[in-house]
């Protein structure tokens, strides 16, 4: 997800979609102990998009 992306979704949006990839990051931790992921780089991509989310929370809320 591209930043402008994030940027043009409403808070509500936002928040859905951090919760969803905070998910999708537990259940990664959870198959990688059980088995070899396919694509280990998902982490990467998944905090980044975590820290994405929430810059553009904190940006929206000071304003």
């Amino acid at each position: 997800m591209k930043s402008r992306e994030i940027r043009e979704m409403d808070t509500e949006g936002l928040n859905k979609k951090l919760q969803d990839l905070k998910q999708e990051l537990f259940n990664l931790r959870l198959r990688k102990n059980v088995e070899q992921l396919e694509n280990p780089k998902r982490f990467r991509n998944i905090r980044r998009g975590i820290a994405r989310i929430l810059t553009v929370l904190r940006e929206k809320g000071s304003n």
